[in-house]
């Protein structure tokens, strides 16, 4: 569509920009309303397609070609290619590492060692410590968070709080990793030093992680498993795997790779291979059960892991609560999510290629009055981005550039910023079903954002920190203070 010589194309108006978002808001709430849980199974993907073809349309209105929204579309959805191929890896991982026996010992140990009485506090300092190692809250949930849901459900305790206390152990821990993809880019995108980035977090962290912790350790487990419950289910496992603590060499070799910095798809295939490599040396009767019809037994051997590899384990033990717990994993099993990441992702390409991205940030900041409001509007344009965008990269990047001279104006450090960025941003892309950080631990973790986002305890306490101190004015920094790195970083 192009313009006449003479005639200027429309500008975006408040009332175009907010059409799409308002449009996605009514369909999205149809979705839950009629769907519940299962919306993400669909119903969500399609009122995110529709919503695009009315930004499209908006785009349309104010001169833009089709061609011109469709190359936003695509650039969008090319954001999340590399998530979608780590997702793809983790359900290989999931897969082979039930067949050979890693996450069976993974349990198996997991509920000798670990009380009910602690276990959602215990899960969520686990994973705290391992992401502050390898900076990955991804991997920790792709890893240690599937065994400890295992776990979970060998006590009979919730799998949503047991999420929950995965996700807010694992995002402290990225969150504070100077090996964190997301704290790197936050000091960058501010133009702070990383570690007085770092440094400057724990005002809000610190308080947000204790505050869960102790939510955790004060919920109760009255349903829990009893010693007899636990050790038939010990003996189901051992019945159907040969258990063993070299089991564990998978999961090591894995943190291993991550904290050696290995980008993590190739870490991720090259661990579920060597969960592969392990189900043909010490689980050969495992293998010939997935694979079915004996074709012989090398390849029976070759079709058991490969099976395990596109559509996980299926379990036959006749426990129904171990079949129910180990009938998972394979790269099928995550074709849901990449469907839904992709509708998501061509969503907010739409929005930034029409201008109504920028436009809406621009508007949020016509409001800002104070440092209180300053603050305020930066946790809730990260989590607007977060739900329009639907990655946590941009929601970190996009108000990271366009706050940081109103930061300065008002005479605080870029530090502020940078902190706040991932007080929200980060944090909150978790708590989105449609977002890549949602549909991920949705699906790694088998319980749906909307059941697990309540517990979410240290994700939903900071961004809430960040506010009350820029109203009370507490752990600001003055600009004076802000020790910047060189913009060309």
């Amino acid at each position: 569509m192009s313009t006449p010589p003479n005639q200027q194309s429309p500008t975006l108006s408040t009332t175009l920009a907010l059409a799409p978002v308002l449009f996605l808001v009514a369909l999205l709430g149809c979705s839950v309303y009629l769907f519940g849980a299962d919306s993400s199974y669909g119903a969500n993907q399609i009122a995110l397609v529709l919503a695009s073809c009315a930004a499209a349309l908006v785009g349309l209105r104010v001169g833009l070609s089709w061609a011109q929204v469709q190359a936003g579309i695509i650039e969008g959805i090319s954001v999340g290619l590399g998530p979608i191929l780590i997702l793809l890896a983790v359900g290989m991982l999931i897969g082979t590492w039930i067949l050979c026996g890693t996450v069976p010992a993974m349990i198996y140990y997991g509920v000798e060692i670990l009380n009910p009485g602690i276990f959602y506090a215990a899960s969520t300092a686990i994973c705290a410590i391992v992401a502050i190692s390898i900076g990955s809250s991804w991997t920790v949930a792709g890893t240690l968070g599937v065994g400890l849901m295992g776990i979970a459900a060998s006590f009979n305790l919730s799998p949503a709080i047991t999420a929950g206390a995965i996700i807010s152990g694992a995002y402290f821990g990225d969150k504070l990793s100077p090996m964190s993809d997301t704290t790197n880019l936050a000091a960058a995108v501010t133009g702070v030093d990383l570690f007085d980035h770092i440094r400057h977090m724990l005002w809000t962290t610190l308080p947000g992680f204790i505050i869960a912790l102790i939510a955790f350790a004060a919920i109760g487990n009255a349903d829990a498993a009893t010693p007899g419950e636990i050790a038939a289910l010990q003996r189901s496992l051992a019945a159907e795997f040969s258990i063993g603590s070299h089991l564990l060499l998978p999961l090591a070799l894995m943190l291993g790779l991550v904290y050696c910095r290995v980008p993590a798809y190739p870490a991720i295939v090259t661990s579920a291979l060597a969960g592969a490599a392990f189900a043909l040396l010490f689980q050969g009767e495992a293998v010939d059960r997935l694979a079915g019809e004996n074709p012989g037994p090398l390849l029976a051997q070759l079709k058991g892991v490969w099976i395990s590899l596109f559509s996980g384990y299926s379990s036959h033990s006749g426990n129904e609560s171990l079949d129910a717990l180990l009938s998972k994993g394979g790269m099928g099993s995550m074709l849901n999510t990449v469907w839904l990441i992709i509708c998501a992702l061509g969503f907010g390409g739409a929005l930034e290629r029409t201008g109504i991205l920028d436009y809406l940030l621009q508007l949020a900041l016509r409001r800002v009055h104070s440092t209180g409001s300053l603050i305020t509007t930066t946790v809730l344009t990260c989590l607007g981005t977060n739900a329009l965008a639907a990655d946590q990269f941009i929601a970190v990047a996009l108000p990271g550039r366009m706050y940081r001279d109103a930061y300065e104006q008002r005479g605080l450090a870029r530090l502020n910023l940078s902190r706040t960025l991932e007080d929200s941003a980060t944090l909150t892309s978790a708590l989105i079903p449609w977002n890549t950080c949602g549909a991920y631990m949705s699906a790694t973790l088998g319980v749906a954002t909307l059941h697990y986002a309540p517990f979410a305890f240290f994700n939903l306490l900071c961004p809430v920190i960040a506010v009350i101190y820029g109203f009370a004015g507490i752990g600001l920094k003055p600009a004076a203070a802000d020790p910047k790195i060189p913009e060309e970083a």
